[in-house]
């Protein structure tokens, strides 16, 4: 099995982009490329040996470029929303870019490491590593970084995904992926069918803009409740003003136990193919996206993309916990590097 090396395009700067496939003895396959350390394809056997890719993405690199639902992406250094797109570290202020409203999301649309042309230091048998260097002062950040992210996929169908990081100074890390899944497949359509467990007692409630309040909200008695296996279109359109703010589901969930170790956090089913996969993860949240705001989008063989074709289980440190004290911190530097690891696993 193991890993295949082909070219995937070349970059605005010149650079040559390549694809690597990742491939297990149950015929599970995982197309990753350095440009941006994304996952573009996952082919997984369902039940019956049928082979499905499960994400969303695009065929061409130039595609990426544009990617306005970051299909697939490594997002850094700071994932999701960060209010008034500013922050304070050892009492300095530091200014982000402003592209969401007033705030800053996912560190820099068009400069974040999404878009970038990350260096690729190690091929293994069933791995690949990417690796990025951040100066102090990129897109607003304190710290000269160095960044690296492997992923590799095991013989029981584990997609492991592990981050790394150090910096010189304290400074903002709370990395995810951003892949999109539709266990149907990725040109299936809506994924409200889908069965999904999040083993999270309580989420971050957020003011317009998606930006938390700061309270540890229970999720019992309200449309948020995952603790128990349930339909993603069940409560979706439920009257509920959580909801109604960010057009379905799109809020932090706070993992139950979360201490650094690796734990199952979540678990997503497909009535319709049988496919199961459970998330893991070393981190304290987990951003659940039901694909509300996926915009109309040519993806790949064709497919036609629309609102709620895919959905999101990004691990992180909760949103705009910067600016919280009360959240877990997500400051790294000279005497805290930042290590993390995700799993997707089919069973």
């Amino acid at each position: 099995m193991g890993i295949t090396k082909e070219v995937f395009g070349t970059a605005r700067d010149g650079k040559e982009v390549y694809a690597f496939t990742l491939e297990n003895s149950n015929g599970m396959k995982a197309r990753v490329t350095n440009f941006g350390a994304i996952l573009i394809n996952l082919y997984v056997p369902d039940a019956k040996g049928n082979v499905e890719d499960v994400v969303l993405g695009f065929d061409k690199l130039e595609d990426y470029y544009k990617n306005g639902s970051f299909f697939g992406a490594t997002i850094g250094p700071s994932a999701n929303r960060i209010g008034n797109a500013s922050f304070q570290i050892n009492g300095k202020r530091y200014q982000l870019d402003v592209n969401d409203g007033p705030n800053n999301l996912h560190s820099h649309i068009e400069l974040g490491y999404h878009k970038r042309v990350w260096d690729v230091v190690e091929e293994g048998a069933d791995s690949v590593t990417f690796s990025l260097e951040a100066p102090d002062g990129d897109m607003g950040f304190p710290g000269n970084k160095k960044i690296t992210m492997s992923y590799s996929l095991s013989d029981d169908n584990q997609l492991k995904l592990a981050y790394h990081a150090s910096s010189d100074a304290d400074t903002l890390i709370n990395m995810t992926n951003h892949t999109y899944f539709n266990l149907s497949g990725h040109k299936s359509g809506k994924i409200e069918e889908h069965i999904l467990t999040i083993h999270a007692g309580s989420y971050t409630p957020v003011v317009p803009g998606a930006i938390p309040t700061g309270e540890i909200a229970t999720v019992v008695g309200t449309p948020m409740d995952f603790t128990s296996p349930k339909p993603i279109g069940q409560d979706i359109n439920a009257d509920f003003e959580q909801l109604k703010l960010t057009q379905g589901y799109d809020h932090n969930y706070v993992v139950d136990g979360a201490d650094g170790t690796l734990r199952e956090i979540a678990t997503v089913e497909d009535p319709a193919s049988g496919r199961k996969m459970k998330t893991f993860s070393t981190l304290p949240g987990v951003q659940f996206y039901a694909g509300n705001c996926i915009g109309k989008e040519n993806g790949k063989e064709g497919a036609s993309y629309g609102p709620r074709m895919g959905m999101c289980l990004e691990t992180q440190y909760y949103p705009d916990t910067i600016n919280k004290p009360q959240f877990p911190s997500a400051v790294f530097g000279p005497d805290r590097d930042y290590d993390a690891v995700t799993v997707y696993q089919f069973i």
